[in-house]
């Protein structure tokens, strides 16, 4: 499938794979620039009604909450339409910051993109 145009440096790919929406994020995400991660990925999402949304965060060393936040409003929206989100390759700081707020359980984490598409 080719890429989905996207406008930041924070989301450089999204594509479609069937009904699943794969976008990857790259670098630190923080309150400086997390609203930017929320337009990005509600806009993806309202454009591409996927089923799923498959986070891949490999790229992403650290977030703090206000990117935990972004990726719970992500969730929501995607829980209201019956659909679902996974977050793949997650750096283990970043694993052990979703651990420690209690989010894990929330989220699918997978190994990589294929894992997160077959689920």
């Amino acid at each position: 499938m080719p890429d989905i145009r996207t406008n930041s440096d924070l989301v450089p790919s999204a594509r479609m794979e069937g009904r699943s929406l794969v976008v990857a994020i790259n670098g630190e995400i923080d309150l400086h620039n997390s609203p930017n991660l929320r337009t990005e990925l509600l806009d993806l999402l309202h454009k591409q009604n996927p089923t799923k949304l498959i986070l891949n965060v490999e790229k992403v060393p650290y977030m703090d909450s206000s990117a935990i936040a972004v990726l719970v409003e992500a969730l929501q929206k995607m829980h209201k339409s019956g659909g679902k989100v996974c977050l793949a390759n997650p750096q283990p700081r970043v694993r052990s910051l979703l651990d420690i707020a209690r989010l894990a359980g929330l989220f699918m984490i997978c190994s990589d993109e294929a894992e997160a598409l077959a689920k």
